[in-house]
């Protein structure tokens, strides 16, 4: 209890939050590096499996060689990646390292929320005349939301997590908060920073149920 009081007046502590090493400017960071990579690893997932769940061909193999993504250590891949080119860009080895982290659950969840859909209802759109593509935006893809939206749920929750892992490469976020305290031999910061952590990732699991509450009924499957 001493501690988690000594990480508590550390985290109230107003000298602890303005300037670039404070509080709100490694929470930005983070935030930017998350939101950053989210996006990225669905400009890369989303369109593979949403097609591949659509044609019904080839998405097992595409999930089971990007599940091998979740075998490698994140950390294995960053330590991998600043021995290239690419560890001249200061965030470039972190940002590599957490997209290939958040691909397999964006891509998993969205090829089987697609497999999912009730072929009796693609059968009768496709009946009704509709197009491949009509079929894909206006029957698979709505019915299919609810999966998809807990994929990018899943990541964008790992990749908060995850993120901290920036402070190794020499990025920021609020991984620096924690090897700061470790530099530091202060527990009280060190447990700080892991608070800071945990309560960003559960305000953007809130976030996202909040989504998924508030989304159409047809976003939410009927629910």
């Amino acid at each position: 209890m001493n501690t988690l009081a000594a990480a508590w007046e550390w985290l109230t502590d107003p000298a602890h939050w303005p300037g670039d090493d404070g509080i709100r400017h490694r929470l930005l960071q983070h935030l930017v590096l998350t939101v950053v990579c989210l996006l990225l690893s669905c400009l890369i997932a989303l369109p593979v499996a949403l097609v591949l769940g659509h044609l019904g061909r080839g998405g097992a193999l595409a999930v089971n060689i990007s599940n091998v993504g979740r075998a490698v250590p994140t950390f294995a891949v960053l330590v991998l990646l600043l021995l290239t080119p690419v560890g001249r860009w200061s965030e470039g080895p972190t940002v590599v390292a957490l997209v290939l982290f958040a691909v397999p659950p964006l891509l998993t969840n969205a090829y089987v929320g697609m497999r999912e859909v009730d072929r009796s209802v693609v059968q009768a759109a496709r009946g009704m005349g509709m197009t491949g593509r009509q079929v894909l935006f206006h029957v698979e893809l709505p019915l299919s939301f609810p999966l998809v939206l807990n994929g990018v749920r899943i990541a964008a929750v790992q990749l908060v997590a995850t993120a901290t892992i920036a402070a190794l490469a020499g990025g920021g976020g609020l991984g620096r908060i924690i090897t700061a305290g470790f530099n530091l031999a202060s527990t009280p910061q060190v447990v700080a920073g892991a608070l800071l952590v945990a309560g960003f990732a559960l305000l953007v699991e809130g976030v996202f149920e909040a989504v998924e509450r508030l989304a159409p009924v047809w976003a939410r499957g009927g629910r």
